[in-house]
Parts: C-alpha cells; structure tokens; sequence
C-alpha cells in the first residue's frame, strides 16, 4: 500500500529526485526511501520496480546494468520535469519532514514506557530478595539489631542500579533528540532498543532470582 504521501503520482516524482541525487539500483531506492521517513514508510520491491519501468518507458530516466543489478539514472528529461513541479517537490520533503518528527516523539515515548517498565522490575525483584533475606534465618554477624553488611551492600547496589537507568535514559533521550535534528530515526532504532533491554532485563532478572 502506498504511504499517503505519495498519492496522485507524489512517489514518482520522490523517484525521479532521488535519482536526480545520484545513480542507484531499485534496492538502493528502498533504502534510501526508508531512511528519508525515518522507517514509517518502507516500499516493496512491487511498488518501486513498476514505477522504475514506467519512468523508463517515458524516457525519463535510463537503466545499465551492473552485474546482476540493474541501475537507474535521470535523463534530461527527468531533470526538466523536476524543474517543473519544484513546488510539488517542495510539499512531498514537507510531508517527510511531519513524518519524520512523528517518529521521534514515538521513539522517546517507547524508550520511556521501556526505562520504566525495566525499573519497575528492578524495584520488584529487589523487593523480593529483601523480603526473602528478612525472613530467612541467618546468622547476623554484627548479633542482634541492625543491618547485616550484605543487606546494606544489596540496598546500595539497588541505588546504584536506579542511577545507572535514570543517567541511560537521560543520555539516550538526549542523543534522539539530537540526532533527528538532521537525520532520520530508523524504526529499526526501536526494535534495536527494545530487544536489547529485553535482554538485559531477562538476565538480570535470571541473576537476582539465583
């Protein structure tokens, strides 16, 4: 299904001004696409190729061959019809722009909810060693009141583990923020991001349940 943005002809014309930029084959094309919208918008090979055939065929673009791929490139033609709907064009980055802000607002929305779901988690499984540790008969060995010295090295730890989370959030966020300033955001970021914290949550939690 083609994106919204792309309707009444708008894709072709994104073809012609990617390849306006430099020569590419239709793989490159899909990629190129996918990073300009930040991974909201990746076309398949059966949206681009027929396209490509059709500039093609109206001589607005030229196609070689390099090895098994076949490569794209704007004809004069191509680049006088740029020139022509510049103001089109102008709209359609408009629109890839919007987009691409959309992104960035769901990537710290989701890098938050996955901070503090990990937090959450943290906090309860330490809740859970302490309250094993209170009441499972050991011997204390400062005797009777007061906090044994691996109870009070567990709670440090556990601060430690809420200052490592909060600085990894600030920092992260902070990085984002920057970067969709002049790039993209792949979604490939946030699926990059949820399977590692995952991960790290699932061994964490593996090591405080030994």
């Amino acid at each position: 299904m083609i994106s919204p943005v792309f309707a009444h002809g708008n894709l072709r014309l994104y073809l012609l001004a990617l390849l306006a930029e430099q020569p590419r084959h239709g793989y490159e094309l899909i990629q190129a696409l996918g990073e300009r919208f930040g991974g909201t918008y990746s076309p398949s090979a059966g949206t681009i190729y027929p396209r490509l055939a059709k500039l093609e065929n109206e001589a607005l673009v030229t196609k070689t061959h390099d090895g098994r791929r076949s490569v794209y490139s704007i004809t004069d033609a191509g680049r006088a019809e740029l020139t022509t709907r510049e103001s089109e064009l102008d709209d359609i980055e408009t629109s890839v722009t919007d987009s691409v802000h959309r992104l960035a607002h769901s990537v710290r929305a989701e890098v938050k909810e996955a901070m503090r779901s990990l937090r959450a988690e943290l906090a309860s499984a330490a809740r859970t060693a302490q309250h094993t540790a209170a009441t499972t008969p050991t011997a204390d060995p400062r005797g009777a009141g007061g906090d044994s010295p691996g109870r009070t090295e567990s709670l440090r730890a556990v601060r430690e583990a809420d200052l490592v989370l909060n600085t990894f959030r600030r920092e992260l966020g902070v990085a984002l923020r920057e970067h969709v300033r002049i790039h993209p955001v792949e979604q490939s970021t946030v699926t990059l991001l949820e399977k590692r914290l995952a991960d790290v949550r699932a061994e964490i939690l593996a090591t405080l349940s030994r």
